[in-house]
Order: C-alpha cells, then structure tokens, then sequence
C-alpha cells in the first residue's frame, strides 16, 4: 500500500486552503502536474477520493476534509521540531527580561520580539511595559535585564552610572491629528501654527515623564488627558484635538489619524537608548542587537 507523505500532506492541506490545484501550486511553488501528481498518491494511499473537481474548482470529500484537519496537526509537530533543533545548534538561549516605556512598546519591541524568536528560538524573552525611572530601578534591582528609555534635554536627568547605554533610535517628536483636520496631508508645520490647537496629553504617575502638548508651547490648551495611547489617539481620530507623537511609534496610528513634523528651531530632539548593566550576557547582547535591527528598519522605513 502506498503510504502518505509529508510533501503529500503539505499539498492536501494547501488544495483545501485555496480551492484549486493551481492556486496550491502557486502557494508552494510546484508547478500544476507535480500538486496533481502529489494528490493521486495521496489518493492511493489513503484508498479514497480526496476531491471532487468541478468547474469553479476542487472541493474537500470527507476524507479530504479529515485528512487535512489531520494534516495542520502533524505539519505544526514537524515544524515545531525544527524549530527546536535550530535552537539546539544556537548558542543563545536562556531567559532575558526587556521592558519599554509606551510609545517605544507600540512597534520596536513587538518586532524585536519576533526576530528575536526566529534568530534566537531557544531564547525565552519576558516583555513588561513601563515608564522610564521604573525601568532604570528595576534594572538596577535586576528584576529586568533590557531597559528601553526615552532621553533628552525635556527629560529628568537620568542616573546612569555603572550602567551601559546604546543609542537605539534619534527621531523627533510628530504631530498625530485628525485626517480631516487642516495639518493633514501637510508635510511640515511651523510651530507658530500649534499654539491655539486643543492637545490631548498623557497622564500617568506623579513622577513618570509623559508626552504632554508641544515641548517649547507656553501655555498650551489642554483639551483631554488620557494614560493610555491608544485612547488619546481615538480622542484625536475623532477630531477632539491634536497629539505628540514619537516618530518610533508612528506605524502604529490608526485609521483617521495622520501624523506630521514640526518645524521648530528651539526642539533639541530626544532618543531612545537601550540600557544594560555594563557586562552583558549573550542573551542581553542578542536582545540588545534585535534592538537595534528594528530600530534601523524603522528609520529606514518611507
């Protein structure tokens, strides 16, 4: 009897995803006759039609339809294990603790996290989101092992001291408004334009830094404050008022926000830095290198 085959399951299970032979050819990059030919042997093996062909396509039987819920099963098991034999050939494995503050936990850390599990599968990466003086405390009582801070000369003056600092990200502050508002669509803005814009701001602990309305504004109008990100950029969706926003975080605004620069000749800039105790451990400095991966794809990115 002819037995069934992983490339023979790959396929049936690729045919009953996409509703044809072609279409299945096209997803694995077989060519037509090869799908055909991987079916029939499937066909032969498991002593039953898989599929009905008709006109618009191909349809599971019920022994197609079993055969490929079986199929997802021992495909994700077989995946599964090359995945854990890369991770027994790499050197870097273990655990590490990264946390961030908000905006820089928006986009460069999911997608640290996630190169981090290609490159490094055996590495076990814990994630916590907080505020900046958090992080460098709870550095320092090493209950984390990666801290992701914003810097500046609008920033407290952070201790570093028997620390080791790495430049992740130098971008400026954005604007976020509404897609209807008259900034939209609007490459730059003089700052003298922002001064009788309504600002939804941050809010959060006493001591925690938080974007607030434009840095060198006087006298800003505050229309609503919020702790969250993703509630001020609903506020500011909604035409209730204008929002700064990091450039790190700017693929991550939702529908009806645009985002633009300011033109301001006063604005020193800020950073994000990643910050580690002085001697790093692989898993510190591989974390620390996905790190700045990402953070240069975002600077590159249109």
């Amino acid at each position: 009897m002819a037995e069934l085959s992983l490339t023979g399951l790959r396929v049936v299970q690729a045919v009953v995803d996409t509703g044809s032979f072609t279409a299945a050819a096209d997803a694995l990059g077989y060519t037509q006759s090869a799908v055909s030919h991987q079916v029939a042997a499937m066909e032969a093996a498991a002593g039953a039609p898989l599929f009905v062909r008709g006109a618009r396509g191909v349809t599971p039987s019920p022994a197609g339809m079993m055969l490929a819920r079986r199929a997802a099963t021992v495909l994700n098991e077989i995946d599964a294990v090359s995945t854990d034999l890369a991770g027994l050939k790499d050197h870097v494995t273990g655990r590490v603790a990264i946390a961030a503050f908000s905006s820089a936990a928006a986009v460069l850390v999911p997608r640290t996290l996630a190169r981090l599990r290609n490159d490094h599968p055996g590495l076990i990466v814990e994630f916590v989101e907080a505020s900046s003086p958090t992080q460098l405390r709870q550095l320092r009582a090493h209950r984390i092992d990666v801290a992701v801070i914003g810097v500046g000369p609008d920033l407290p003056a952070y201790d570093f001291e028997g620390l080791r600092r790495e430049l992740l990200f130098d971008g400026s502050l954005l604007l976020a408004v509404p897609a209807h508002h008259r900034f939209a669509g609007r490459g730059t803005i003089p700052v003298a334009e922002l001064r009788d814009e309504p600002w939804i701001v941050g809010k959060g602990l006493r001591d925690d830094p938080q974007f607030g309305a434009w840095p060198t504004l006087d006298h800003p109008r505050i229309a609503y404050a919020a702790r969250e990100w993703p509630t001020r950029l609903g506020l500011v969706a909604t035409g209730l008022g204008i929002a700064v926003l990091p450039e790190v975080a700017a693929a991550s605004v939702p529908t009806g926000v645009h985002t633009v620069r300011v033109d301001d000749p006063a604005w020193l800039g800020r950073a994000i830095v990643a910050v580690t105790i002085r001697d790093r451990s692989p898993e510190v400095t591989a974390t620390v290198g996905a790190l700045r991966h990402e953070a240069a794809q975002l600077r590159t990115a249109p």
